[in-house]
């Protein structure tokens, strides 16, 4: 697993620019704007800059709606009994960006496969928000969701347990996390990981846009996606 990247953009504000704007703005604007969406990667960025260069949207949710339905493509490629594990180490690295649920994994003292120095985990201002009542309570709660992580972590290697929490409490998000595991299909891991992550995407994109007049403004006249 590619190391975390939750420092790549320390300047990024919560502030989403107005829609029509996208295909003008700076490579750095775009990359924040992503981050504050989802969560810093750079994979993620490779992905979407082009798009975000050639395609016109008429909202943030018909922008995010869009890059689902290429990491669906992009999981379908790379799936089979044949296919080679590389191939899906780019879609595993943007499912990875998002940070585990509930308390954060201690780093370990060696680097990972790419030779990357492991660096302890950090949360964006969002994550922190969207899984603050997963992180504090009942200590043996906490140590049983964090046992999750890591069987959810050794049964498919590569990924991580992505779910849009939505204030549901701890028990229900381990629930969904034992159906899951005892489900043992990764290809339906990555698929439910793609839909989890654009879902959390749009609802941060919502509540940044009732904070963001010039993202509210430019989102009501904006062409469609071409």
């Amino acid at each position: 697993m590619d190391a975390p990247t939750s420092n790549l953009n320390p300047q990024a504000t919560p502030f989403l620019p107005g829609i029509a704007s996208l295909p003008s703005l700076p490579d750095a604007a775009l990359t924040s704007t992503l981050d504050l969406l989802f969560e810093p990667s750079p994979q993620l960025h490779a992905l979407t800059l082009p798009m975000l260069r050639t395609l016109s949207f008429g909202s943030y949710a018909d922008l995010i709606a869009t890059l689902r339905d290429q990491l669906l493509a992009m999981a379908a490629a790379v799936s089979g009994p044949h296919a080679d594990p590389d191939a899906r180490r780019p879609l595993h690295a943007i499912l990875a960006s998002h940070p585990r649920l509930g308390p954060a994994k201690p780093p370990t003292p060696h680097a990972d496969h790419d030779g990357n120095e492991e660096e302890e985990e950090q949360l964006s201002a969002q994550s922190a928000a969207e899984q603050a009542q997963l992180r504090g309570g009942d200590h043996a709660d906490a140590r049983r969701l964090a046992a999750l992580n890591d069987e959810y972590e050794a049964a498919f290697p590569g990924l991580r347990y992505v779910v849009f929490v939505n204030g549901r409490p701890r028990d229900v998000i381990m629930a969904d996390m034992r159906r899951r595991i005892d489900r043992a299909d990764p290809q339906a891991e990555e698929r439910e990981a793609i839909q989890a992550m654009c879902d959390i995407a749009a609802d941060r994109a919502a509540k940044l846009q009732k904070s963001s007049p010039e993202a509210g403004e430019h989102c009501a006249s904006a062409p469609a996606r071409v």
